[in-house]
């Protein structure tokens, strides 16, 4: 069943964040959420994960209201947030040491090691690791529950360039592999349209959603999309969007 989004606003105090919006997520795709600094697209993020509840509006899941998080919906932050005292194989069975009633399924963990190319770094400290390699983990203990729905809030915003690229393209291979469904927040455009299946852009002030459409390029994504005219038409719609 999808996530449904049903004419939900967000209040702050006397902050509108977001106002009336719907959106349906259908299961198993990677939807894209663009929007400039304060549209309210991480605190949408946050509605879907259980972590705050809307003003007004419903936020379901297989027609029941989201009222808290749960291990179906796993989010993953921009910052990796790994425990220094612990090694990569230990922080990858975090989540699962916290959730478990009984002994860890170390199986399970070794086998999300091998999925995100991390074998051979298992006693390594997060110090020891380059920034790609710890948002590696990052997504790796967040895999490790099984999640339904991965929640992904510009986990690459603080990489370099050339780091966040070979990223890009390593989420989409796991896509492929993993078949969850994606929601992915970001406030880049060409991060947005490589990467999406089907794209949100939000206006700001109150949030609100101002495009929701498909993606008209082929699944297998790489760079040289961004000179395809289709990506090209999308990416000046978007700047158009964010320029108001």
């Amino acid at each position: 069943m999808p996530i449904v989004i049903d004419r939900v606003s967000k209040d702050f105090g006397p902050n509108h964040v977001l106002d009336d919006v719907s959106l349906t997520v259908e299961d198993g795709t990677f939807v894209t959420i663009l929007g400039s600094s304060g549209c309210g697209k991480s605190t949408l993020l946050n509605l879907i994960a259980g972590l705050s509840a809307p003003t007004t509006g419903r936020v379901l899941l297989d027609d029941v209201a989201i009222t808290k998080p749960g291990p179906d919906r796993v989010v993953v932050f921009q910052r990796p947030g790994l425990y220094p005292w612990l090694s990569l194989r230990d922080n990858i069975a975090f989540g699962l040491r916290m959730r478990a009633k009984s002994r860890i399924d170390w199986v399970r963990v070794d086998e999300v090691i091998t999925i995100m190319g991390l074998d051979g770094f298992e006693g390594h400290r997060p110090y020891e690791l380059s920034g790609g390699m710890q948002q590696r983990v990052a997504i790796a203990r967040a895999l490790v529950m099984n999640p339904r729905v991965l929640l992904m809030d510009e986990p690459f915003g603080a990489l370099d360039a050339q780091t966040r690229h070979r990223m890009q393209k390593f989420l989409l291979d796991l896509w492929g592999k993993i078949g969850a469904t994606i929601v992915f927040i970001t406030h880049d455009i060409d991060e947005a349209i490589l990467l999406g299946d089907r794209l949100v852009v939000m206006r700001a002030r109150p949030g609100r959603i101002a495009i929701e459409t498909t993606v008209p390029l082929p699944r297998a994504r790489h760079w040289d999309m961004t000179l395809d005219p289709a990506f090209l038409q999308l990416k000046r719609q978007a700047m158009t969007i964010l320029g108001e």
